[in-house]
This record gives structure tokens, sequence and C-alpha cells, in this order.
């Protein structure tokens, strides 16, 4: 489903004056967090430009990725917790440089209640967030790491091939630790599916990487 990249510009004249009274805008830096664990939630957050990563810790105390919210985009757990009264449930932070606008709750509901392009925005979150969740609880429960990390290359990488993520990135996606990423980066770097740079992975040989997510072992 493609993400609307400005929902507010389809409001009624009123919502958008609405909007432009009552939101407020907030730029967050790379890796700065913007909602932590327990937090009230005070309205929706609507991604402006950037990325938001929403997260979780597992048992053994290590970030997995529960979705990430790109432009135009807003916070399904934001706006179950606004509606519902509760605390925020996970952890988001900037994927990169991120500006949010952040519409409070009581001018949501409003909004929700008039503005077709507002429950147009709510339901797209939700749809699509339990497309990514179902994707990240078959990836954790079926695949092994090195085939999660071959599936996390391949739906990263740019036109070129090449995937912008520290290691220790990659390991808080799909749920591990950087050791152990690097230990499976080194395995497909030797076998030349990938090279691997400081901060960056090239992928040499996708459909080896594709293979590999679709079988049990490492052939």
């Amino acid at each position: 489903m493609t993400a609307m990249k400005n929902p507010f510009s389809k409001l009624s004249e009123d919502g958008r004056r609405a909007v432009e009274r009552g939101a407020r805008s907030h730029a967050f830096a790379r890796g700065a967090p913007v909602i932590e664990k327990g937090d009230p939630v005070s309205g929706a957050y609507v991604v402006t430009r950037g990325m938001l990563r929403v997260y979780t810790m597992t048992p053994g105390g290590k970030e997995a990725t529960l979705y990430e919210i790109g432009p135009g985009e807003t916070c399904v757990l934001a706006i179950n917790s606004l509606f519902n009264d509760l605390l925020y449930p996970a952890w988001v932070e900037a994927e990169v440089d991120t500006d949010v606008s952040v519409v409070p709750g009581g001018l949501y509901r409003t909004l929700f209640a008039r503005e077709p392009a507002i429950q147009e925005l709510t339901v797209h979150a939700l749809s699509s967030v339990v497309l990514r969740l179902m994707s990240e609880l078959e990836e954790v429960h079926s695949h092994r790491v090195d085939q999660r990390l071959a599936s996390f290359l391949l739906n990263q990488a740019s036109a070129e091939g090449i995937v912008h993520r520290t290691q220790q990135e990659i390991a808080s996606h799909i749920g591990t630790t950087r050791e152990v990423v690097a230990k499976a980066v080194g395995e497909f770097s030797s076998r030349r599916w990938i090279e691997s740079g400081r901060g960056r992975v090239k992928l040499l040989q996708p459909k080896m990487l594709a293979a590999l997510v679709r079988r049990n072992g490492m052939g």
C-alpha cells in the first residue's frame, strides 16, 4: 500500500486551519528517542520527513524492530494508546533526521469523526502495520539469523544494491546482537555474496541471498 505523503493536504479548509492552529512540529536527529515505553501519549504522530522506528525489547535484552513509520504515515500504537487512554507499549526512535507533526488527542478525535483523509490515514496505519508485524513474526519464528539477515538486506537495499546500515542497526532490526550479525556478515562476505564496509553493505549476489531465505540450510 502506498503511503500518503501529505495527508493534511486532503483535509477540508476547516480541518487544515485546525491542524495549523493545533499541531506541533518536532525535529529529531538520527537516533534520538521520540517515545519511551510507558509514556503517556498526547497526540497522533505523523511523520512529515524522515523515518521513525518502533521497537520492543526481547527477554534477552536485545532490540527488535516492530515496524517503521515513513513520510505521510502515523503510528498505530500511539493512536491506540490515544483512543483507549493507555500508556505507550514500546519505544520509538528517529531512524534518520526526522520531522514529526503531533496532532493533539482531542483534535485528532474530532478530525477522525469528520475528515475522510484522517480516517484513511488511520486505516492505512492499521492495515500496513498488521502486515508488517505479521512479516516480522514470520521471520523471527521460521528463519534462522542468517536467513533473517539475508531477508533484511534484500528488503533494505537500494537500486544499486547498497544497504546503509551499521551492524548494530541491523542487529536491532532483526533481534540479535552485533556479534552475531558480524559473524553472519563475515560468512556472506567469504562467499562473495556481499561486500561489507563501514556503515554499508553492498549486495554482490542477491539471488544467492534470496535462495538462502527460501531454504533451511546454507549450502
